[in-house]
């Protein structure tokens, strides 16, 4: 079987988990690509952690073109659903395993899954149980690929817009429990949390002790 797998973002923190999925799936041919232009003919792509909506016309290179994204399709639809779960209070986060469409985070779900957190987690540890998830369901779509039957969409429709550095601003006014949450899903390095006072900026990042 030949295999693509497209991230547009060569630091991504999805990297290592693809490695580590190469590996697993090494008994087929997988060609990693950062960029649309790369995308030759095969029979499934992969399109992880990739904030690009693809042509229509890159899509029909591929038998199936399958997106893994955290939230329960079509509730959660858009971008930054993990982070914007978190922010709402939700530990369990379904992860759908679906067919990119022309249109965006529409096609038939082949597989559910979830990621059980207990609300101690910070980024680092959130991403690293994404990951191990979306490892669990590629393979378990590539395994049973010839027998594999999509679901249409139902339920309740949600789109989350994109969320940017301004969003990981800490209030000065709300307790550090209040904005715990705020504090889990931020990069210490990319968007880490700020506070402004008396015309100042000021970074803050957070870090867990071991144990």
């Amino acid at each position: 079987m030949k295999i693509t797998i497209l991230t547009d973002n060569p630091n991504s923190w999805v990297i290592p988990y693809i490695e580590d999925l190469k590996n697993q799936l090494s008994s087929h041919v997988i060609n990693h690509i950062f960029t649309a232009k790369d995308i030759t003919n095969g029979d499934i792509m992969f399109i992880l952690s990739c904030e690009k909506i693809l042509p229509i016309k890159y899509l029909k290179l591929h038998k199936n073109n399958i997106v893994v994204h955290p939230s329960k399709v079509p509730y959660g639809k858009g971008w930054s659903p993990l982070a914007w779960q978190i922010l709402e209070g939700t530990n369990n986060i379904p992860i759908s395993l679906f067919e990119a469409v022309e249109q965006v985070d529409a096609g038939e779900v082949y597989i559910v899954d979830t990621i059980h957190l207990e609300g101690h987690e910070l980024n680092d540890e959130i991403k690293h149980q994404q990951g191990i998830v979306m490892i669990r369901m590629i393979k378990k779509y590539v395994a049973e690929y010839s027998t594999m039957i999509g679901t249409p969409q139902n339920g309740e429709e949600k789109f989350y817009p994109r969320r940017n550095h301004k969003e990981n601003e800490l209030s000065i006014n709300n307790s550090i429990a209040e904005q715990f949450n705020l504090f889990r899903i931020v990069d210490n390095e990319r968007y880490p949390a700020y506070f402004i006072i008396n015309g100042y900026k000021y970074i803050l990042k957070i870090y867990k002790e071991s144990k």
